[in-house]
């Protein structure tokens, strides 16, 4: 059975974090740049161990919902994307803070529209597509 269209944003978000967290563990320097922090934290050996933790949790967000997916439990995936709406905003303010304000804005926003996609039930009911 083929992937509804609908829910390849929502696959494409749990890959980022799964895989996209998993980079900090080979190169946290390298993932702290990519996030947007700036060059003297990315330096920061306590830094990248944080930046590590941090990213494990992120995948820890992905893969949930690659397990929640597989299992068919589409509002569950739902719940979680309006959590990342709290991500979003923290990684933006970090990002302002740190004096990458493009980043910031973009983390942000990110995180909003993909909360919004929770919000709206757009893995559950493929509203956004089906209407």
């Amino acid at each position: 059975m083929p992937i509804p269209l609908h829910h390849i944003p929502v696959l494409f978000v749990a890959s980022a974090l799964t895989f996209g967290g998993m980079w900090a563990n080979w190169d946290p320097h390298a993932a702290a740049l990519e996030f947007g922090l700036p060059q003297h934290i990315a330096d920061s050996l306590p830094a990248q161990s944080v930046m590590i933790l941090s990213s494990g949790r992120g995948s820890a967000i992905g893969l949930a919902i690659l397990a929640l997916y597989f299992k068919k439990q589409y509002v569950a995936i739902d719940t979680i994307l309006i959590s990342l709406l709290y991500v979003g905003f923290i990684d933006g303010w970090i990002c302002w803070r740190e004096g990458v304000p493009n980043r910031a804005i973009f983390r942000a926003l990110s995180g909003a529209l993909i909360a919004a996609m929770g919000w709206f039930g757009w893995t559950s009911s493929g509203a956004a597509v089906n209407a």
